[in-house]
């Protein structure tokens, strides 16, 4: 997705010349079309992301969008409490755009992975989390960050392309809808791609609701609540921990409207439980986030 990400904000640089695009030291061979775009509204803060976000706030407050950019977990926990106190307690159009959320980063290890992103930052006060789980959402999302002009971060990863026919709905995309699902899968951006790939397997085909949370937290619309309601089990499939995450709040959501499905499985990262890195594949595995375990599971409903 970085590179819809960087000819996406090339694209609204030269519409909106409020603009402006700051990089914690990162972007080589990825940002130079921005750069050039951008001219003196692109700055390289250097590893820095504390001082990054604190000149982004201060450009915000005279009238500017910023996007502040580096690898997710970066972007997300070094600054933390100056993106709460000096973005988000003013309300101000600083966007936090982090790349390779979840275990993206593989082998680079739990230093450069982003398990908790959405707990950390979903919960504090004007913001809006964006997971794209396709391609073609990043443009979407960047162009909605800039126009509603509010805290937000957007988390990066790899995302096939988008299907056709799909809905939008509040904080969902509604993949697929078969008139008697089997059961539910609700995904977090791009896990979607392994619960799609499972259910290429003829005998899971046209079997289950499949829907993509694109923002946290949640808007659980009538729309989205009702099809749950009438989908069976529901499984949540994310690249995040079970703290904060998906799961939990489309849980809690679910709660307070009355809805109690037949069955509540919640897929999420497990961190490292053999103590070992491996590429984002290796990590998905172990978490039971891969296509195989996924057939197995839903064998199990169907």
């Amino acid at each position: 997705m970085r590179k819809e990400f960087s000819q996406a904000i090339e694209r609204l640089a030269t519409e909106d010349d409020r603009v402006v695009f700051i990089t914690g030291d990162l972007g080589f061979n990825a940002l130079e079309n921005v750069q050039a775009a951008l001219g003196p509204r692109f700055l390289n803060a250097g590893v820095a992301e504390q001082n990054m976000v604190g000149l982004a706030a201060g450009m915000a407050y005279r009238g500017y969008r910023v996007f502040c950019y580096s690898i997710a977990p970066f972007i997300v926990y070094r600054c933390l409490e100056q993106f709460r106190n000096d973005v988000c307690l003013h309300n101000l159009p600083v966007f936090l755009v982090g790349n390779g959320g979840g275990y993206g980063y593989g082998i680079m290890g739990s230093t450069h992975h982003a398990l908790e992103d959405m707990a950390a930052l979903s919960g504090l006060q004007n913001v809006t989390c964006y997971v794209p789980g396709f391609a073609e959402e990043v443009e979407t999302c960047v162009r909605t960050l800039a126009e509603q002009g509010k805290p937000a971060y957007l988390r990066l990863g790899v995302g096939r392309s988008l299907p056709e026919n799909t809905e939008l709905s509040g904080s969902f995309r509604i993949l697929q809808r078969p008139g008697n699902p089997m059961g539910t899968l609700v995904c977090l951006g791009p896990a979607v791609s392994n619960v799609l790939s499972a259910l290429n397997q003829e005998s899971l085909t046209g079997r289950f609701n499949v829907l993509t949370a694109l923002t946290l937290p949640l808007n659980l619309t009538n729309a989205v609540a009702e099809l749950i309601e009438r989908g069976g089990p529901v499984f949540v499939v994310e690249e995040h921990v079970a703290v904060g995450g998906l799961g939990q709040q489309l849980a809690s959501a679910l709660l307070q409207r009355g809805i109690h499905p037949p069955a509540f499985r919640s897929l999420t990262a497990q961190g490292y439980p053999n103590g070992r890195y491996g590429d984002q594949a290796y990590h998905q595995k172990l978490s039971g986030l891969d296509a195989e375990h996924l057939q197995h599971l839903l064998h199990e409903v169907v």
